[in-house]
């Protein structure tokens, strides 16, 4: 969050009752028979929220008073409701703001907790048409139910607790605490068949790193390849990133694969941070700029804090620990379709300064950022000295990332120089030279042609679904809670 000039005070500020500045964790206590959470929603959607202009209930004058801004609050039932259906822009031009009655949850998620049983998939449909899915395992996560039971990448599964996973009935099961997976095989003639086995699952609450593999290759066409597998843009590891980093470095590698398949986002002092670790030779130039709603960036723009709209690539990682850089001017990025936000504001963001080579499928399209807003005063809505009455907390898209030449705005995401689409009956090892997006990777470096697996038999299953598609943090690029007090 960008420091508020005082401006944008004068211009937007609006009084909201806070009865206690004490910071509280305990049960959460009902919602009071008013308008205060409403009018907390209100508030901040009319100052922040990326698409203002969209949502004619937004605009400046559409009330000519509280009262009647109280009685368009009044028509819904629900806080839910009226983020939802009354100040959010509809899909497709907005997919990711959301609302949360327990702010402790969402906080829980971006430091990488959540209830989790190890087991990380996909879902596709079982046949064309069909609404009948297949859950596939992409990777298991150390020190859980999923690896004590032995479940491993590329395992299929078709039911849970007997039930075949359909369309409409895949999220109630999944979200259960404990389940059991139905196994299923590909045949010869690429159709799934179960085998009759079944699989005990059960979650737990986990804390999950996301730095997954760390690996190094000698003499890949004369180079050294260092290989990084990072599946979360989570801020409580980026000491931890940093460190891995600096052993990079102490190997002597000279190539970088970068693998983000299955990274979702987070952070974007994360993604700011892990561009400069690549990097080095580009500290104080502009990483990416942030462009708010036309109403706020004209504020920003005209006033003394303009300078803040640019995230520059930095020295320092968010604890003041120095950044280890690899210098490196060529990075190669292995992409799916569930590469998101921040995995797509690196690859974009570094476009204009190294050379990139992406190989995979292409990314989400996922180009704005968020951040979390409190029941505060406001305009910054902060967590601390929060209402005391209830835990509602909203997480609405306030800003478009552009690189430093201006792009931005890539809804139908990033497409690969070189496209490898993922197959599950040729899954392979991850972080196995022979693993087929890695393995593409290399023969890059090597300077060879790469095994063509889009013309490669096997079963491919077009993704509708994955794990964590519920978490709050889903698909997020956002800005660190500390910005707020910045």
């Amino acid at each position: 969050m960008k420091k508020l000039p005082q401006l944008l005070v004068m211009c937007f500020f609006i009084a909201l009752t806070t009865s206690c500045s004490k910071d509280r964790d305990d049960e959460i206590q009902p919602v009071a028979e008013s308008l205060e959470v409403e009018n907390f929603i209100y508030s901040a959607m009319n100052i922040w929220y990326l698409y203002k202009p969209n949502v004619p209930a937004l605009a400046d004058d559409r009330f000519a008073n509280q009262e009647e801004l109280d009685a368009y609050l009044n028509g819904f039932e629900t806080p839910e409701l009226l983020f939802y259906e009354g100040v959010k822009a509809p899909e497709p031009l907005d997919r990711f703001s959301i609302i949360t009655p327990d702010y402790r949850e969402l906080e829980r998620s971006f430091a990488g907790v959540s209830l989790n049983n190890g087991m990380d998939f996909g879902l596709g449909r079982i046949s064309d048409g069909s609404n009948q899915l297949v859950g596939f395992v992409r990777y298991v996560l150390p020190n859980t139910s999923a690896e004590a039971q032995g479940v491993e990448r590329g395992m299929l599964f078709t039911q849970i607790d007997g039930n075949p996973l359909t369309l409409d009935n895949y999220r109630e099961l999944l979200a259960q605490t404990s389940y059991e997976i139905t196994v299923a095989d590909i045949n010869s003639n690429n159709e799934i068949t179960e085998t009759g086995q079944t699989i005990s699952l059960t979650k737990e609450e986990y804390t999950e790193n996301p730095i997954f593999i760390i690996k190094t290759f000698d003499n890949i066409g004369g180079q050294k390849v260092g290989y990084l597998m990072y599946n979360s843009f989570t801020a409580n590891f980026d000491e931890e990133l940093n460190n891995t980093f600096a052993d990079l470095k102490a190997s002597g590698i000279n190539e970088l694969i970068l693998d983000l398949r299955y990274n979702s986002g987070g952070s974007v002092r994360s993604a700011t941070d892990l561009a400069a670790m690549i990097t080095g030779q580009f500290a104080g130039e502009v990483f990416s700029t942030e462009v708010f709603n036309p109403q706020l960036q004209a504020i920003f723009e005209a006033g003394p804090d303009a300078e803040d709209l640019n995230n520059r690539f930095n020295t320092e990682i968010s604890g003041g620990t120095a950044i280890n850089s690899l210098n490196l001017s060529k990075l190669y990025v292995l992409t799916t379709g569930s590469s998101a936000s921040a995995s797509e504001l690196v690859i974009n963001g570094l476009d204009p300064y190294i050379d990139v080579v992406q190989i995979g499928e292409t990314t989400t399209g996922k180009f704005q950022a968020s951040t979390t807003f409190y029941d505060n005063e406001a305009p910054r809505f902060s967590r601390n000295g929060a209402n005391p009455n209830h835990f509602y907390a909203i997480q609405p898209l306030i800003f478009t990332s552009a690189n430093v030449n201006g792009v931005t705005g890539f809804v139908d995401g990033l497409v690969p120089e070189v496209l490898v689409e993922e197959r599950v009956s040729t899954y392979g090892v991850l972080g196995d030279e022979n693993e087929p997006l890695l393995r593409t990777a290399l023969d890059q470096i090597r300077g060879g042609r790469s095994f063509d697996l889009k013309q490669a038999q096997g079963l491919i299953l077009p993704l509708v679904g994955e794990s964590g598609m519920e978490s709050p943090t889903y698909q997020r690029m956002y800005v660190d809670t500390p910005k707020l007090n910045k």
